[in-house]
């Protein structure tokens, strides 16, 4: 089946697509996963489906192997650099709020950088990845916040106006908006963003209460139980633990915000405008949006690790263009133990989250929630 005639049809031509049954979507789900189940050995898996306001789950294996606890929708995964929505939402909602604006430079917030080239870029630029070169991760002798800003002063951009996927430029992003906010990162996230989100399994730090729900990440040479190390900006970058379940809750916040208080509301809608365009796909706020129809190879190209790994042609363009009925909004996010992919179809009322508890390729986890999406999509 061609996703990208099965979503056109859907999307453009058939106005009444039933809802699948909660044991459908089961079915649907686990045919669409059970292959990477088995090539990659994966302990446990659980895919959270909301559908028109609905919530469904698919849970398969073992959150701990050791304890032999199986997975459920309340058991807490590491989402790696799905973490990022939460930041740049959080950098939104404080512009929202008069505490900031995503068209400062980033010397307006850490003078020390005045003058300098990563200085000079804006916070919307580190929220879009539009750095020009950054490495992906924080530099091994860069033990602290101020080390990493004290490396920055010398940085130059390899490759001016190319987006260059970085942990730096994003963990810096929450940190000028912690500091903006007066209070920690994982203060603000914790205490203001998560309870608007309605979201109450949601960590930064898993508390003493929930570490019975934390599952265990499994690492993919080695097979030994491990859980996220944090390092510099870990918080920011990718160090969020969260559930199935309330992973929904953020999906539907995505999808509708008729419910949600007017700051929150506007903060998301500005996260999931376009700002830069790759071959792939639109750059938003960390958001990666696909236009529909959409061939699932062009999904696989824009998460591959060519597009982590290496800076990547993009121009701006104007995010009042973005039309969301007419898009998919994906981001895939990995620790060392740990692989999550989340995507949204905001016109179908559609969204899946994958959370397991191996890294496993992104190609797979687009490629199974690809084929779910065609089945839950069926006219």
């Amino acid at each position: 089946m061609n996703f990208s005639f099965t979503v056109a049809a859907a999307l453009v031509l058939n106005s009444s697509i039933a809802m699948a049954s909660d044991a459908s979507t089961e079915v649907s789900a686990e045919k669409a996963f059970a292959t990477a189940v088995a090539e990659y050995d994966i302990p446990g898996l659980i895919v959270g489906v909301t559908q028109n306001g609905q919530h469904s789950f698919y849970a398969t294996g073992l959150a701990s192997r050791e304890e032999q606890r199986p997975v459920t929708p309340d058991t807490l995964f590491e989402l790696g650099s799905i973490s990022k929505i939460f930041n740049v939402t959080l950098a939104a909602l404080a512009e929202e709020h008069g505490q900031l604006s995503l068209s400062d430079s980033v010397s307006q917030h850490l003078g020390v950088l005045e003058g300098t080239a990563f200085g000079g870029l804006t916070l919307m630029d580190l929220a879009t990845h539009n750095s020009g070169g950054l490495p992906l991760q924080v530099p091994d002798d860069a033990k602290t916040t101020d080390d990493l800003i004290a490396w920055l002063a010398d940085w130059q951009p390899a490759q001016p106006g190319a987006r260059s996927y970085s942990n730096i430029s994003i963990g810096l992003l929450g940190h000028v908006t912690a500091q903006a906010m007066n209070q920690s990162f994982a203060a603000a996230v914790q205490a203001r963003l998560l309870p608007l989100l309605g979201m109450t399994n949601t960590w930064i730090d898993v508390p003493a209460t929930a570490t019975p729900d934390y599952a265990f990440g499994y690492d993919r040479d080695t097979n030994a139980p491990i859980r996220v190390n944090p390092g510099v900006l870990a918080d920011e970058a990718y160090g969020i633990k969260s559930s199935a379940r309330d992973m929904l809750r953020l999906l539907d916040a995505q999808m509708d915000q008729s419910g949600l208080p007017d700051d929150l509301a506007a903060a998301i809608v500005q996260t999931q405008r376009p700002q830069r365009r790759t071959d792939s796909f639109e750059q938003a706020m960390i958001w990666e949006r696909y236009p529909l129809p959409i061939d699932l190879q062009q999904m696989i190209k824009g998460n591959s690790t060519d597009f982590i790994l290496n800076a990547q042609p993009a121009s701006a363009v104007d995010p009042a263009s973005g039309k969301n009925g007419d898009v998919i909004l994906s981001k895939t996010g990995a620790t060392n133990g740990f692989g999550a992919y989340v995507a949204v179809i905001p016109s179908r009322q559609l969204g899946i989250v994958v959370l397991a508890n191996r890294n496993f390729p992104n190609e797979a986890r687009v490629t199974a929630t690809y084929h779910l999406i065609e089945q839950l999509l069926l006219p």
